[in-house]
């Protein structure tokens, strides 16, 4: 089976170099290819990106010039994609790339007629009590069970994924391509991947409570949304 796996890239010129070397397993591997999408970065990712990333088997660039989102970024690695099985996964090293291997397993079992999320663990006490408030809420609200939707990697058929209309730019990606695909009647398999610490940089919505605030205001507002699409 052909994968391909995309990882935005924002700001994490410092990451990068750890991330390629926890890429090299799965690039090297047959059928396989990792995008790492330079998603507008005003440090210099582009350039760390441009010198590394040839010496790495499987690995390409995705260059977005200027940033318009962490959706928007994916979705550009996606509609470049060439693996029958696509999706991504973040760059900051919280959940290992590698961990796409083992969503692989669950494709080569079950089928391309899947829909694979890891499910964290290791998390801090505090932001597992945020994520299960979160989530209980979107299952409420949408009517329809769900479980750690931002979870990484999340991953499924480049069929499927044709079948997006008007998929967000911002965070709320994760929710759609989740929501879509329970909507689509297609086997949720999940399996457990280990949350770590970032290496470098921090959050952009988890610093305090100003930020996640804002985050479920935009959450909520686009889930009443996508209800009245879908």
């Amino acid at each position: 089976m052909k994968f391909s796996l995309v990882i935005p890239c924002y700001n994490e010129s410092n990451n990068i170099p750890l991330l390629l070397d926890r890429c090299r397993g799965l690039g090297a591997r047959e059928g396989c290819e990792i995008i790492l999408v330079n998603n507008g970065s005003s440090d210099n990712s582009k350039d760390v990106l441009a010198q590394l990333v040839p010496d790495y088997t499987g690995c390409r660039v995705v260059n977005v010039p200027v940033n318009k989102g962490y959706g928007y970024g994916i979705l550009a690695g996606l509609k470049e994609a060439k693996g029958e099985i696509i999706g991504w996964t973040h760059a900051d090293l919280q959940t290992d790339p590698q961990d796409a291997m083992f969503g692989l397993e669950l494709f080569e079992k079950q089928g391309l007629g899947i829909f694979v999320k890891g499910k964290r663990y290791g998390r801090p006490l505090a932001d597992t009590a945020f994520t299960a408030g979160m989530t209980a809420f979107e299952a409420l609200l949408l009517g329809t069970s769900m479980q750690d939707i931002n979870a990484q990697p999340t991953m499924f058929s480049k069929e499927f994924f044709e079948t997006w209309e008007s998929p967000p730019n911002d965070f709320s990606l994760d929710l759609y391509a989740y929501y879509v695909a329970k909507k689509r009647n297609l086997k949720i398999s999940r399996f457990p991947v280990k949350f770590g610490e970032r290496a470098y940089g921090v959050s952009t919505w988890n610093v305090d409570w100003r930020s996640k605030w804002k985050f479920i205001r935009r959450t909520i507002e686009f889930s009443i949304e996508l209800k009245k699409r879908l």
